[in-house]
């Protein structure tokens, strides 16, 4: 039989919503609870008598609830880029590692998700894609991929906060496998349209946004939550730029 505690860990597992839940300890416990990208925005920890009694108020899931990229972004420091000292490519990992272990490396996990009609190469358990279509979010134009030397190019993963960005923005001071981590996180990672994603380069919102304007909202709202996620700056015309596309009526419908 579960125990109240137990029970309460469980409930806040499965759930995607705000909610209010409180669990006794009989004796003096420590509850440690790892829910991915759920973030526990307000608890309180009180001692009644000899027990212990933890009150959950409200969790916010960046999957389930609405993300406020407005609000989210006065959460966020505001300054210049630091530095690209120590900046290099192997300083967040093998490039596409299998960081969920399922046997895909991550340029493949991607292009699975963001293409349709896809193919895979013979014996790989459906994990090489082989070809496919990308209807690409920065340009709004339909490409077919296919797998090749000279044709492989045509469809790239983009970083959406370049990693040469993070860099100057704070995840230098990140140990290796948070950069890892950041590198092969799918909410950082687009298919799109290789020429384009070789014009972007590193830049930011300030310095280079997709020539398809209905996805600008979508683009710079991501580039807050990852932000926000790994816990990196701003600078001010960034900041100023991002504040520009998420106030147009759009967006504003949008969120």
């Amino acid at each position: 039989m579960k125990s109240n505690w137990q029970k309460a860990i469980f409930s806040l597992l499965k759930s995607k919503i705000e909610l209010k839940h409180s669990a006794a300890f009989s004796s003096q416990a420590t509850a440690i609870v790892l829910i991915g990208s759920i973030a526990l925005t307000s608890f309180s920890l009180v001692s009644p008598s000899s027990k212990y009694q933890i009150e959950i108020l409200q969790i916010a899931s960046a999957s389930g609830a609405e993300f406020d990229p407005i609000k989210a972004i006065e959460t966020l420091a505001v300054k210049g880029r630091a530095p690209k000292t120590g900046y290099s490519r192997s300083a967040f990992g093998p490039a596409w590692a299998d960081v969920d272990r399922n046997g895909c490396d991550t340029r493949n996990d991607i292009l699975k998700r963001d293409l349709t009609q896809i193919t895979f190469r013979a014996k790989t358990k459906d994990c090489v894609v082989e070809s496919g279509v990308l209807l690409d979010p920065f340009s709004g134009e339909s490409i077919n991929f296919q797998r090749g030397e000279r044709t492989s190019a045509l469809v790239q993963i983009d970083h959406v906060v370049a990693l040469s960005n993070a860099w100057q923005t704070g995840i230098f001071k990140s140990d290796l496998a948070t950069r890892k981590s950041f590198a092969n996180d799918p909410l950082n990672l687009l298919a799109v349209k290789g020429s384009l994603n070789s014009q972007k380069g590193d830049g930011d919102a300030a310095t280079w946004l997709p020539p398809n304007k209905p996805f600008r909202c979508n683009y710079v709202s991501r580039q807050v939550e990852i932000k926000v996620k790994y816990n990196l700056w701003l600078t001010r015309a960034e900041k100023d730029a991002i504040l520009r596309i998420l106030s147009n009526p759009p967006c504003l419908k949008q969120n």
